[in-house]
């Protein structure tokens, strides 16, 4: 069996690493010149089963109205991504609702906890190097309602496997001494000590390589223009250099997926939502982070990854415009400011990397694994969010194992496209 994946991203990579366990015949394909040059490229580096809860939480809706116009939102809506957000919108805001939102929130949680174990795994045995750290994450609030909100969340995740601790002021600064200069403004959090953090770029990378030697092809800088349909099966990619033939597909495309999807009548429920971030030499900071922290009431979070440190934050609904807008740079560079005042001031401003990429968003807040009903030899592995880091190493062994015959850890009927 010959299996070809689009996309080279943290889903594609991981699908391919594991059909090659499997003894599968892959090929994975991406316009790109290397492995993870787009959504898996510079996010926040936090592995967070503790942020399994999906974006569309109740009372959105007021939260966009709100924030209409102003650069410094934590999630943007733009005018001109109206038109294409119409249907897809008004779901995501249906799937707000207290018991949807929650009932999600657990779906997720299941596949973020699997693959968090499936990525350690991972790790130690191919002995992958991405600047890992298992010391957590903090949440850190700066109001006794997001305090409340945090420890709520925290509760309701506990029976399924997301260990916590409810911390005061001297808590906070006793698990984080980094944020001791704005201890003041701090007056509570929650430690989450299961989560860890890495680079995924990196171990994109570092896996893309190691899958390579075990046979894997990647044909990087080829672009698939779209995909043939032959008697309900899909009979080849076609591509700039030419048709493609495979056994089996998987798109793995992240926020492009639906796009493909589309011209074989594949309605696909996911958006992309571009996030921005920030990358910064650690510099002679000695006293600087040891766990990523996520600042509630600014809604950033800054990770500590080796000798960098990374910023990043905020949600912005612009369709497929990947400009680097400025001011959502600088609103980065505000938040980290007010976070680490002490090492804002002394970080080289000329090293600072701007980012932004794509966020495949689906509109239940929950990602699509598996088969299609448009074609029996097309399978899915998308719109995991915010949270793709996290789900990468379980959403691409789920996917691998369906295409194999197996039946996945998982409980795969959760995250079929055919739940719409």
């Amino acid at each position: 069996m010959h299996v070809l994946i689009v996309g080279a991203g943290l889903m594609g990579t991981t699908t391919a690493w594991y059909l090659g366990r499997h003894g599968v015949e892959v090929t994975v394909v991406d316009r790109a010149e290397a492995a993870a040059m787009e959504t898996s490229f510079a996010n926040a580096g936090m592995l967070t089963p503790s942020m399994a809860d999906p974006w569309n939480a109740p009372g959105t809706l007021s939260r966009l109205i709100r924030w209409l116009g102003r650069e410094d939102a934590p999630m943007l809506l733009r005018p001109h991504a109206i038109p294409s957000l119409a249907g897809w919108g008004l779901k995501f805001l249906v799937n707000a609702r207290e018991s949807t939102f929650r009932r999600n929130t657990l779906k997720n949680v299941t596949l973020a906890n699997y693959s968090l174990d499936l990525l350690r795994d991972l790790g130690t045995e191919l002995e992958l190097s991405y600047d890992h750290t298992a010391g957590g994450t903090l949440r850190a609030c700066r109001d006794q309602a997001s305090l409340d909100h945090a420890a709520s969340l925290a509760e309701f995740l506990a029976p399924r496997g997301v260990e916590f601790r409810v911390l005061d002021r001297q808590g906070v600064v006793a698990t984080e001494p980094a944020l001791g200069p704005v201890s003041g403004k701090i007056i509570g959090g929650v430690h989450y000590p299961g989560d860890e953090s890495g680079d995924a770029h990196m171990l994109c990378r570092s896996l893309s390589r190691v899958a390579r030697q075990q046979g894997v092809r990647f044909r990087f800088g080829t672009v698939v223009t779209g995909l043939r349909l032959e008697a309900g099966r899909i009979a080849a990619v076609e591509t700039g250099a030419g048709p493609i033939e495979a056994d089996v597909f998987v798109l793995a495309a992240g926020s492009f997926t639906p796009l493909l999807g589309r011209p074989l009548g594949l309605k696909i429920p996911v958006r992309p939502v571009k996030g921005y971030s920030i990358t910064a030499p650690r510099g002679d900071w000695p006293e600087g982070p040891r766990i990523p922290v996520a600042d509630d009431h600014l809604h950033a979070a800054v990770t500590p990854l080796g000798g960098r440190i990374r910023v990043a934050g905020t949600a912005e609904f612009t369709g497929y415009d990947d400009t680097v807008t400025p001011s959502r740079i600088a609103n980065l560079m505000g938040l980290l400011e007010r976070i680490y005042p002490e090492y804002a001031a002394r970080m080289d401003r000329n090293a600072i990397e701007p980012w932004c990429g794509f966020r495949p968003v689906c509109v239940d807040g929950v990602p699509i694994l598996g088969e299609t009903p448009v074609a029996d030899n097309l399978y899915l592995n998308t719109g995991q969010g915010h949270l793709g880091w996290t789900m990468a190493a379980g959403s691409g062994k789920a996917v691998a194992d369906l295409i194999c015959g197996q039946v996945p850890a998982i409980p795969i009927i959760d995250y079929r496209i055919d739940r719409f």
